[in-house]
């Protein structure tokens, strides 16, 4: 291992535990809430069920490869990415859906895996540090983004009304949105951070508005909270990612 591969890891490293210390505090806030209000108890922290036992260890190293791949110049970050998807795959077969088990193995983790080979090539051949500048995707592809986008809305939109749900198309109509806008975003985002395009944190930051207001509406507060987690971390990798940006 060469000092740069070192100082890189070592960097993941301490992103993991600063995650790990991120969620030992909330599990900490979430415990005193169900203390102090009984009719809580048993909501925020279900650790009855295996599914959120599985989504915690995800939770942590998502958050760690995020908080990595800050630096654009780390890889490393995307191994803790691929183990996420792994772990949100198991997660999602413990929910029963198997869609997003097939999108994790099939679409994400493909993704990441580009995303580390690239990333990696471009960080132990770079000399002159240029090629770890991120920048806006062109305007015709952030259109193109868009568009593509909404294929994906729709596509899931109709998937959720007449093979999942089995109910009209007008009802649901916000859950069924925001669950097809968190597929959508985070689809973009993954592809997006192959080429490391500052494009990628938008996507992220519409990932975590759709999953705060799906979880809303469901009721789930430990999954909202988490998801306003995400927001302050995707949010502020994209500021960081912007002052880079010359």
């Amino acid at each position: 291992m060469t000092p740069l591969q070192y100082t890189l890891w070592k960097e993941f490293g301490r992103q993991m535990l600063f995650s790990t210390g991120i969620f030992a505090a909330l599990f900490i806030i979430l415990y005193i809430a169900e203390s102090v209000n009984p009719v809580l108890s048993g909501t925020l922290l279900q650790w009855h069920e295996p599914s959120f036992l599985v989504g915690i260890p995800a939770s942590v190293i998502g958050v760690a490869y995020v908080l990595t791949i800050r630096n654009p110049k780390n890889y490393t970050g995307f191994v803790g990415g691929i183990i996420m998807s792994l772990l949100l795959a198991v997660q999602f077969y413990l929910l029963g859906n198997i869609d997003l088990v097939i999108l994790q193995l099939c679409v994400f983790i493909p993704f990441l895996l580009s995303s580390l080979l690239r990333w990696r090539r471009i960080s132990l051949a770079d000399k002159d540090d240029s090629s770890f500048t991120p920048q806006w995707l062109p305007i015709k592809q952030q259109v193109a983004s868009l568009a593509l986008m909404m294929v994906i809305l729709v596509a899931d939109y109709t998937l959720a009304t007449e093979v999942i749900q089995h109910n009209a198309w007008c009802d649901n109509i916000t859950l069924k949105l925001m669950g097809g806008l968190m597929i959508a975003s985070s689809t973009l985002a993954n592809f997006i951070l192959i080429y490391q395009k500052i494009d990628a944190w938008i996507w992220w930051v519409i990932y975590a508005c759709s999953g705060m207001i799906f979880y809303a509406l469901i009721g789930n507060t430990f999954s909202f909270v988490l998801f306003t987690v995400f927001l302050l971390v995707n949010g502020g990798t994209g500021i960081a990612w912007i002052k880079l940006r010359k």
